[in-house]
């Protein structure tokens, strides 16, 4: 493991590098590391050939870049085996991958779609047109307004009838951690599979599909240093082997007659097309940077930011933090209230302080209904993050109702 150095860290990042801005965005898309830049350039300047289609040695050697780009994911998600990562675009289509090639053929009507609360729209709209398609009926799993899913949540949810489960690890709003493994023995009960939405803890957490027992499991390269328009699937090899291909076309066939096809073994099956390798290699880099400090170490940092970030905001008059009142239980994430302020000139204000937030429903706008606001203000932090930059943060924040013409007593 690479020794914990913050100066050292931050270096590695250019954008950061050469910036005086504060990015607080880290919960939209990370920075990316040198390393990532250099090996997506390296395969373009070196590697660029089409996968999987030539049998001359450049196209043996990107394909042979693109399948070890896959082991490195299945190994960062301890998977059983390589074919149970499908490389996407990002975790949206992967969620879609699985509600067309799994549900159209799986849900029918009298079934339940368990969906909860605090879900990103991308893992919402989905299920909403496969019960719109299926006749399958979505039900909410509901939460504590501090975003906790309790015993007695899941029993009003789970019935004979749930076949299929999706749920976030971790909210993108509230950056509460959802109980997983209690959620996997409720649907697996019920002979459901789980689809958990891994995009906001992939980057932060260690995560080991096989101990989870989790069906499926998807992320998003661009939110964990990775490039943008990259993204991973897994699924296991059992339930994978039993779907139909989500695309046609291209490279993802055996053999092809004038009436019909003989589809390709797993991953393949899912990858119609040509694939985005450079994409594949700069996520694998990705994962080599953050597992060269280990994501304990990483998690620990962001931890102690986030616990002096949400400390800071407890002190600022008509200022509100929603979710959990344990830090702790905020993966990085702080969204926030004031009062007489709409979140869009929150963050105007902020970022003429040279400080990079997001405002809005942040792609949750079922959950911000469910707790009684419209919008909010989130910080996103990450842990090539300092504790200046969160001073400069919280003296902005402590100044925004002034700035409106309000008083902050």
């Amino acid at each position: 493991m690479a020794e914990w150095n913050l100066n050292i860290v931050r270096n590695d990042f250019p954008l950061i590098r050469q910036s005086d801005r504060v990015y607080f965005d880290n919960a939209a898309t990370s920075q990316k590391p040198a390393s990532v830049l250099a090996a997506v350039q390296e395969f373009y300047e070196k590697y660029n050939a089409n996968v999987l289609r030539g049998l001359y040695p450049l196209s043996v050697e990107a394909t042979e870049r693109y399948e070890n780009a896959r082991k490195t994911v299945q190994h960062f998600l301890h998977a059983a085996c390589p074919e149970e990562i499908i490389f996407t675009r990002n975790t949206t289509e992967s969620i879609n991958l699985v509600a067309y090639s799994y549900g159209m053929a799986n849900l029918k009507a009298g079934d339940e779609i368990v969906v909860s609360i605090l879900e990103h729209h991308s893992n919402l709209l989905p299920w909403q047109m496969i019960s719109r398609a299926t006749g399958a009926k979505l039900v909410f799993l509901e939460c504590e307004p501090d975003g906790t899913i309790t015993p007695e949540r899941m029993d009003a949810a789970f019935s004979e009838r749930t076949k299929l489960v999706a749920v976030g690890q971790v909210s993108n709003v509230l950056g509460c951690v959802n109980p997983i493994p209690e959620l996997v023995q409720r649907a697996h009960a019920c002979g459901a599979v789980i689809l958990v939405d891994a995009a906001q803890s992939a980057p932060h957490m260690a995560i080991d599909v096989q101990q989870l027992d989790v069906d499926f499991l998807a992320l998003s390269g661009h939110k964990m240093l990775a490039p943008m328009g990259i993204g991973a699937l897994y699924g296991k090899r059992e339930l994978l082997e039993s779907m139909p291909p989500f695309l046609t076309g291209g490279e993802m066939i055996e053999t092809v007659s004038r009436y019909n096809a003989v589809y390709a073994e797993l991953p393949h099956k899912f990858e119609a097309g040509t694939v985005n390798a450079g994409g594949a290699v700069g996520l694998a880099a990705a994962i080599d940077y953050l597992e060269s400090y280990g994501m304990d170490t990483l998690h620990q940092a962001e931890e102690a930011l986030t616990a002096y970030v949400w400390k800071g905001m407890q002190a600022i008059p008509h200022v509100h933090v929603l979710g959990s009142d344990r830090p702790e239980n905020h993966t990085g994430i702080i969204s926030f209230t004031v009062d007489q302020v709409h979140p869009h000139d929150i963050s105007e204000i902020i970022s003429s302080d040279g400080i990079d937030i997001r405002a809005g429903h942040h792609c949750a706008q079922p959950l911000h209904d469910y707790l009684g606001i419209h919008s909010s203000a989130r910080a996103s932090l990450m842990f090539y993050n300092t504790k200046e930059e969160a001073d400069r943060f919280l003296e902005s924040v402590s100044n925004i109702r002034s700035r409106m013409g309000f008083g902050n007593e």
